[in-house]
Formats: structure tokens, sequence, C-alpha cells
């Protein structure tokens, strides 16, 4: 367990599996929570009698994702790939038009490449997924509106 777990860590995978006979076993990395820290309002920092200033208050946020539109997910884990091949276009970028069906990308498990689809029609707001990351099942690749 511990190799697998150091080869996650080298490689920065965010999955991992090891299967033989009678015995499988799978490593997963959750994506790290970002908080945001608000600065301290004047009244938070106070000089005490010895010139040491010390921190009353201070607020953590934590960030909510936008809703930028609808989200066209990943149905497994892979790896997301935005165009056919290096050399070729983008199937879609921000400000493009879509048709629900369309091609919108491929993610790439186990050697097979599957399409991945538009369930709606509209315009590609924002592409989250980097082409060549590794993608989970749930998250979301392209968002239209």
């Amino acid at each position: 367990m511990d190799e697998l777990a150091k080869l996650v860590s080298e490689y920065k995978l965010t999955e991992a599996t090891l299967e033989t006979e009678g015995f499988k076993m799978s490593l997963r990395k959750s994506a790290p929570k970002v908080v945001h820290v608000a600065a301290p309002t004047t009244s938070a920092i106070e000089s005490s009698s010895d010139s040491s200033h010390e921190i009353e208050q201070a607020e953590f946020v934590e960030s909510a994702p936008v809703q930028q539109g609808t989200p066209i997910s990943s149905p497994m884990t892979g790896i997301y790939y935005g165009s056919p091949s290096p050399s070729s276009p983008p199937y879609v970028k921000e400000g493009d038009n879509v048709t629900a069906g369309q091609v919108v990308g491929l993610i790439e498990a186990m050697k097979v490449f599957n399409e991945i689809h538009a369930t709606v029609s509209g315009t590609v707001k924002k592409v989250v997924a980097e082409s060549g990351a590794i993608v989970n099942p749930g998250d979301p690749l392209i968002y239209i509106g």
C-alpha cells in the first residue's frame, strides 16, 4: 500500500488501483478545499501594552462555485481531451454555439476514447476541464448557457 501511495504522489495522480488475484485496492485523492481569508477589520488588530500585535478576529469564507450555466459533466474517470488530436482545433471553445447531441470532448479510459455529447443547446459559457487532465465522474467539463 505504501508503494502505491508513493506512486500516486510521485506522478501527481488523483486515483490509482492495484488489482491482483483475489485482491483489489484503490486510492483516491480528494481535491483540496479552497479557503479565502478576508482582510481583518480595523478593530481586529490592536496593540497591546508590550508593543506586540495580536489578531482578535479573522473571517474565513469558503468559496462556492458560481453557476455558469448547465454543466456537462464527466460520466467516468479518465483523461479529458478537448480535441480529436493534438494538432486539431478544439471541439468547442468559449462563445461557441452548440446543439444537444454535439460532441464537445473525449474521455480516454482503458485505451478507449469515449465521446462526450452536449445535453443541451446553447452557448459555451466556460470550458472548465483542461485537455490532458484526469477527470472523475461528476466533474464539470464545460458549462453551456
